[in-house]
């Protein structure tokens, strides 16, 4: 789309954040302690780059759909 750190990049940054604050931050407080915020943070984190399903790729998480992707990459480099 246009180069990096243009407004496409902050747009994304700015929804992945609107999530993040919605999903656990607002639905999953009050905070006891910054430690256990800190704690449910990465686990989001993890959540949304590991497992979440996402329908464009299939219903299949976003690491597997890599992991898919570089192999039919390797694949087809190994047939050239």
């Amino acid at each position: 789309m246009g180069s990096v750190g243009d407004s496409y990049d902050n747009a994304l940054a700015e929804t992945v954040i609107g999530l993040y604050k919605t999903e656990v931050i607002r639905r999953r407080g009050p905070w006891r302690s910054l430690e256990a915020l800190e704690l449910m943070t990465l686990e989001w984190v993890d959540w949304f780059n590991q497992q979440r399903l996402l329908e464009p790729l299939g219903h299949i998480p976003p690491a597997e759909a890599e992991a898919d992707f570089f192999e039919r990459d390797n694949q087809a480099a190994m047939a050239a």
